[in-house]
């Protein structure tokens, strides 16, 4: 399976969840190529069995040039991606110090549907998401997020 990965990285965060995947894709005989979207044309993307796209979040959506990026990409209906973003772990409340609910997070971070949203009115077929957190804007990425990775790629390779 040939596998292209798409990321925006602005503080490196992304770039380094796309250089695990492809260390624990490459492990298992698969090949990852990972572009940074800056240097790629979407209308003109690498033929590939799977797409990946990765976008950190910013207020709750994807950052512009992904947006961009995704609303531009042309690939036949029925093209396979997947989706793998860093976003802002969730914080407490600073009035009352709550965290807030899965309903409340659902509301408000719309990074994976948002661009799942882009893909799918394009007819492209999701196969797998997934999140990791950043701790702060400029990260470092959550604790153990290497394992979150690690769940991603093998869902990929379940599905085949």
């Amino acid at each position: 399976m040939k596998i292209e990965y798409y990321h925006a990285s602005k503080f490196g965060n992304g770039a380094m969840v796309a250089e695990e995947f492809k260390r624990l894709m490459a492990a298992k005989g698969f090949t990852v190529n990972v572009h940074h979207i800056r240097d790629a044309r979407p209308k003109e993307l690498m033929p590939a069995d799977l797409y990946v796209f990765s976008s950190p979040g910013r207020i709750g959506k994807p950052i512009g040039s992904m947006r961009r990026f995704l609303k531009k990409v042309q690939l036949p209906p029925g093209t396979r991606y997947a989706i793998l973003t860093t976003e802002g772990a969730p914080q407490p409340n600073k009035k009352t110090g709550k965290m807030p609910t899965e309903e409340e997070l659902a509301k408000y971070e719309r990074v994976r549907p948002i661009m799942n949203e882009l893909l799918q009115t394009k007819g492209m077929k999701k196969v797998a998401e997934e999140k990791v957190l950043v701790t702060n804007l400029r990260g470092p990425l959550e604790e153990g997020w290497q394992k979150k990775v690690e769940t991603f790629a093998n869902l990929i390779l379940e599905l085949g």
